[in-house]
């Protein structure tokens, strides 16, 4: 991989993992897990494991929805 991606994606993982532990707010952790999984599969791909960043592109949604459920369940 290109180090300029590899410093971005990087830096994006670390902004997604930094924001996960300083927001409060709900719906803001969930957005920072989205950036925190968006900054990871990058490197899941570079390494070769297609089916890895197959299956964590496709759960990462899925239980997003979910913990939006969840959340809105125990606001209401």
């Amino acid at each position: 991989m290109i180090v300029a991606l590899e410093v971005a994606f990087g830096l994006v993982a670390l902004l997604g993992a930094v924001s996960t532990a300083l927001v409060r707010d709900s719906y803001g952790k969930v957005i920072s897990l989205g950036i925190l999984v968006a900054g990871i599969v990058p490197f899941i791909v570079d390494r070769g494991y297609l089916d890895v960043a197959i299956a964590v592109s496709l759960i990462a949604p899925i239980a997003t929805i979910f913990i939006l459920m969840v959340v809105r369940r125990e606001q209401a």
